[in-house]
């Protein structure tokens, strides 16, 4: 299973699969991120966390924990 954090800079890959559940994934839907939509992965930070993305023509900073409960292709 690949995650959206093993996704490198500058590439582009589709979500396949939300895991987690509740309110994390909750608030991972509202921001814009389902099942279909393409990804672009911007820049990561010096530590490894958060993860700037974009998706749905706008621009996302999303932590590295939530990155690693969506699996991409």
């Amino acid at each position: 299973m690949k995650t959206l954090r093993d996704v490198k800079i500058g590439e582009t890959c589709t979500v396949v699969k939300l895991h987690g559940e509740g309110a994390v994934k909750r608030r991972i839907m509202d921001m814009g991120i389902t099942k279909g939509v393409e990804v672009y992965v911007r820049k990561v930070a010096p530590l490894d966390d958060p993860v700037e993305i974009t998706v749905r023509g706008y621009e996302l900073s999303i932590r590295k924990a939530d990155a690693e409960t969506i699996e991409v292709q």
